[in-house]
């Protein structure tokens, strides 16, 4: 597969490899913001390859992770109701909510919920169930709204009554800027997410070079991409330079993509969040606009957002913060497991906790 298999390739990854050994002159810690990143980390084997001084930890780059506990507990309340169907992608299936039931035990018991590939197919399933109101779990980054954006939007060009979003989607960088004011996590550079920056381009992680020193590189998933921008960020560390660099050039420039952008703004506006492990996040959401209001699920089926408490001894909002490693909670390997996750690190597959427990053992 052009532009995949070429990246996975060893007879590629081996020179890179030994460019990485070379280029590491200090020390340095690096947090791969992105889920994708750090379950490629894994599967490709590249922590046990990495030469002594570079250190890797996982933020908060795992969609499905960042969804708070208010949340799941609103969308649990959701699926209960009469004539309600819910749509959604699957990791967010088997993540448990305060009361530590999921969608899954209330699928098993007769609630509508639908796995879907895309948010059209949540569209397609309000054509097909007119008397189920069908709404959409709006989950994610800025890779997946648009295309959120546009199914808002057709269903509105198309009249589709019986269709509303719930919108949790979260937005890059607000939260790098949260966790680097704390002076706890202490970091060299950041490894950043390459399907986001396709979508906001590198330039957007400029504030974090001006504002912290911090050095920066945009990377692919496939491990020639990872050790190539991991050879940036040696390179630079070494040198005491702090910059953005762009090591995915063949998918992210340095500008936005200003028709997938655009078509947010249109649907969307931004809005205050509720993150995992971050708590509330000024501006760091997006919420549907007022002139699409009939599509936005938290206003048509008047939701209410309520506070809940995170599972008794789940560390995973400490995880996403890079503070702590799987192995650090009590629950993980133990009352914790992909068969029976307490908290959503261990569900989704860009978790960092499900990473660790299929890699690491």
């Amino acid at each position: 597969m052009k532009y995949v298999d070429e990246f996975r390739d060893y007879a590629l990854a081996e020179p890179l490899l030994k460019e990485l050994r070379r280029s590491v002159t200090t020390s340095f810690r690096v947090m791969e913001v992105c889920g994708t990143h750090t379950m490629s980390i894994f599967r490709s084997g590249l922590r046990t390859l990495l030469p002594e001084g570079v250190e890797l930890i996982s933020g908060p780059g795992c969609p499905v992770c960042v969804t708070s506990a208010s949340h799941i507990d609103a969308i649990l309340a959701i699926a209960e109701r009469t004539n309600v169907r819910i749509a959604l992608f699957g990791d967010l299936f088997r993540v448990p909510g305060s009361s530590g039931l999921s969608l899954a035990n209330a699928s098993s018991q007769g609630t509508k919920v639908d796995i879907v590939y895309s948010p059209m197919d949540s569209l397609e399933l309000a054509r097909n169930y007119p008397e189920d109101m069908v709404v959409f779990l709006g989950v994610g980054f800025e890779t997946t709204t648009p295309g959120i954006a546009a199914t808002i939007m057709a269903a509105k060009n198309s009249n589709v009554d019986n269709f509303s979003v719930f919108s949790t989607h979260k937005t890059m960088p607000p939260p790098l800027l949260a966790l680097l004011d704390d002076p706890e996590l202490q970091i060299d550079g950041l490894l950043c997410p390459g399907h986001v920056s396709s979508i906001i381009g590198a330039g957007a992680y400029q504030p974090l070079v001006d504002r912290y020193g911090l050095a920066c590189v945009v990377g692919g998933f496939e491990p020639a991409d990872i050790l190539q921008a991991l050879i940036l960020l040696a390179r630079q560390v070494g040198r005491g330079e702090a910059k953005v660099e762009n090591a995915y050039t063949r998918a992210v420039r340095w500008e936005e993509n200003s028709r997938a952008q655009q078509m947010v703004h249109n649907i969307f506006e931004p809005a205050d969040m509720e993150w995992r492990g971050l708590g509330m996040i000024p501006q760091s959401g997006l919420a549907i606009r007022e002139e699409y209001g009939h599509f936005d699920a938290e206003k048509r089926l008047n939701i209410k957002l309520t506070p809940a408490e995170e599972p008794k001894g789940c560390r995973c909002g400490e995880i996403l913060k890079g503070k702590e490693l799987p192995s650090q909670c009590p629950l993980f390997g133990k009352r914790c497991t992909p068969g029976n996750p307490i908290g959503p690190c261990m569900v989704s597959s860009e978790g960092t906790c499900a990473a660790f427990y299929k890699y690491d053992q």
